[in-house]
């Protein structure tokens, strides 16, 4: 969303606001889950600002590198660029159905990304805070493949549970992380192992061989030498943060940081730099970063592609994320990408030695689930990004329900029925009821002008107002606050007064022909406010706000797609002027059939998920059984220890010994 005079860059003198999104692993298409938890939360702070005015630039694009992308190119039989090409491709095309307004939406494997890491390793090897570590790892020696294998690339059998088809980084049966092949033993006789299990009889996933034990090097960052500079930095902003990113975040440092590899033997990712003094090219010539490394420096390189377009020797991007007085940082996420935004990245800045824009404000949220399960794809359990649109539901709705039951402090649930529910109540009867009968009235009775207000103010109109302006204050703040459900609620508050006005001055034909001054009073005061909902509604439902402009006879500006919105500090109802034409009625919502209930739910995974659900009740029914077990084995141990004691007492008194029985 540049604009017509090249990029957006920080303004002197004014509050700058740079926004970033998560990245999408693009190995699949997003669902639900993953769309309200990052880019659809940061496009509605995004569009707030920047109808506040305020300079803004919002962030995201594609993590394509690492293990997942050459595994998933593998099964699909393509190479990893030409998989990464799709799934951006059917990434991107989802965020616009959903109408996400990214400044650049960009990808990670540019020479502006692999400049930009290698710049910052540099950094972070200059000043010491690198180290080699000599590891053993799993190596294929077949002479077509003879490298090192990446944990994923290495399959065999859990030594914990013994499924067959377990990972040399996770057994997806048990949950359990493992290594893969059994750990060397250290010299205090431990075992070298970043998991609780490993393979037994592990193989090469490409070639299915026995791979061999050898030595290697990879290189490591040393967050605990950084650990002290990333304390101090925490205890500064994370008053910024959401309680759930404060507790993950200090829970790292409570147990305490640790160096944290940042290489793999992979070919899918950004080079080890060479030249450097004391590092062997040789050594690392056929290694890569490591994904969790580099993927939080796309923000930077996707900026740099936006700034500085086509010149990798620009340096525009700096003027955002090397200029930490001026400028603020939002970042949204998922609860399970904290860390890396908390902790690796923040500590990747500090090593360099750098003035970095860090993160203020970390918005994260928790797991939205589906009609009592989980997300799905291979089983097809769930609204997926595509799916979503097949549905026929226009984009707003969607975003709507979404926005409101966005999982910011506790996990929340998709359900059809109240999707339904949200469209034909919340939407339907308090917004488009608002909307109709306005737009309807003035152009049926008013001649489609804005009726004039009267000389002699009506007194009763200045509560509404009062009322109107308390709220927009709390909206205000809410949503700079990043309470975006909140803010929404506030919404339909602002639309529910619009009603009550209505209701209150009984709006009809008896009352244009009776009191005809109030009549017009009315309907100017709710052809403006329908301007202010306009403005408020934008970064929850930009589409339906466009249509509520054009019916209230505003135009967009020569060459400009969208009309203006502006969300003002204090509202007064004097936008619209009397004798301005008004536009054309529109419905802003539909009427969404009960039958879709049952039709949606089994489109979208109703045999699968009944026997997700019955797994689980059989888990959950396992589980209480066990605890009852547990329980009636407590109790017949307090009952075995009560029985000693009175027997010890009786024979403390008599002193005579017998013997328990047994039980």
């Amino acid at each position: 969303m540049a604009s017509k005079n090249g990029p957006v860059l920080p303004q002197p003198g004014k509050e700058n606001i740079l926004i970033t999104s998560a990245l999408p692993y693009v190995n699949n298409v997003p669902h639900l889950g993953n769309i309200i938890g990052s880019v659809l939360s940061a496009d509605v702070f995004a569009r707030f600002c920047r109808a506040r005015g305020l300079p803004t630039l919002y962030i995201c694009g594609s993590d394509e590198y690492g293990t997942a992308t050459e595994t998933k190119a593998l099964s699909e039989g393509v190479d990893p660029a030409t998989l990464c090409a799709k799934y951006h491709a059917l990434h991107k095309d989802v965020y616009d159905w959903f109408r996400i307004s990214f400044d650049k939406f960009g990808r990670t494997p540019t020479d502006e990304h692999t400049g930009i890491t290698q710049e910052i390793f540099a950094q972070l090897w200059k000043n010491g805070f690198i180290e080699e570590r000599e590891t053993t790892q799993a190596f294929c020696a077949v002479p077509e493949h003879n490298t090192f294998l990446a944990d994923r690339y290495v399959e065999g059998e859990c030594s914990i549970c013994h499924d067959l088809g377990a990972r040399g980084d996770q057994c997806d049966a048990c949950g359990n992380l493992l290594d893969p092949m059994q750990p060397d033993k250290n010299a205090a006789g431990e075992d070298e192992s970043k998991g609780t299990g490993w393979l037994i009889n592990p193989r090469c996933k490409l070639d299915g061989s026995t791979p061999e034990r050898r030595k290697t090097k990879h290189l490591y960052i040393r967050l605990d030498e950084l650990n002290q500079e990333i304390t101090a930095w925490l205890d500064r902003v994370e008053n910024g943060w959401s309680a759930n990113c404060v507790a993950i975040t200090r829970s790292w440092i409570n147990n305490g940081l640790k160096p944290r590899g940042i290489t793999r033997d992979l070919k899918w990712g950004v080079p080890i730099p060479k030249g450097l003094e004391g590092l062997s090219d040789e050594e690392y010539a056929n290694k890569v970063f490591y994904v969790w490394f580099d993927a939080c420096i796309g923000y930077a390189s996707i900026t740099k592609c936006y700034t500085d377009e086509g010149n990798l020797e620009g340096r525009n991007w700096e003027k955002w994320w090397k200029n930490p007085d001026n400028v603020t940082l939002y970042q949204f996420m998922g609860k399970d990408n904290v860390p890396f935004h908390t902790i690796i990245f923040p500590g990747t800045q500090l090593g360099t030695k750098e003035k970095w824009t860090q993160v203020n404000h970390l918005s994260t949220t928790e797991y939205l689930n589906y009609e009592g399960g989980k997300f799905s794809k291979s089983k097809g359990v769930g609204v997926f990004g595509n799916n979503a649109r097949d549905t026929g539901i226009d984009p707003d709705v969607w975003r709507y329900y979404l926005l409101s039951r966005r999982p910011e402090s506790g996990d929340s649930e998709f359900k059809w029925e109240e999707f339904i529910d949200s469209n034909n109540n919340d939407l339907l009867k308090n917004l488009g009821n608002l909307c109709q009968r306005v737009v309807k009235f003035c152009q049926a009775k008013l001649d489609a002008k804005v009726p004039a207000y009267p000389t002699t103010p009506i007194a009763s109109l200045d509560e509404y107002k009062e009322e109107i302006n308390k709220l927009l204050k709390e909206y205000n703040e809410q949503v700079k606050g990043t309470k975006l459900r909140a803010g929404l609620v506030t919404v339909l508050s602002i639309s529910g007064v619009g009603n009550k006005l209505l209701q209150d001055n009984k709006l009809s034909n008896q009352l244009l022909t009776e009191e005809p001054e109030r009549c017009n009073a009315v309907i100017n005061f709710a052809l403006n406010l329908l301007h202010l909902i306009a403005g408020v509604l934008t970064p929850y439902m930009p589409g339906t706000a466009q249509s509520i402009l054009r019916q209230i006879g505003l135009k967009a500006a020569e060459g400009e797609t969208d009309i203006a919105v502006v969300i003002p500090d204090i509202w007064n109802p004097n936008v619209l002027k009397a004798g301005d034409p008004i536009g054309t009625p529109e419905l802003l919502f539909s009427q969404i059939p009960a039958a879709k209930l049952e039709e949606w739910r089994e489109a979208y995974g109703g045999e699968e998920l009944r026997k997700q659900k019955a797994i689980e009740a059989e888990k959950a029914a396992a589980k209480k059984l066990q605890r009852e077990k547990e329980k009636e084995k407590k109790k017949a141990k307090k009952e075995k220890e009560r029985l000693a004691k009175e027997q010890a007492a009786k024979e403390a008194a008599t002193g005579e010994v017998k013997e328990l029985p047994l039980r």
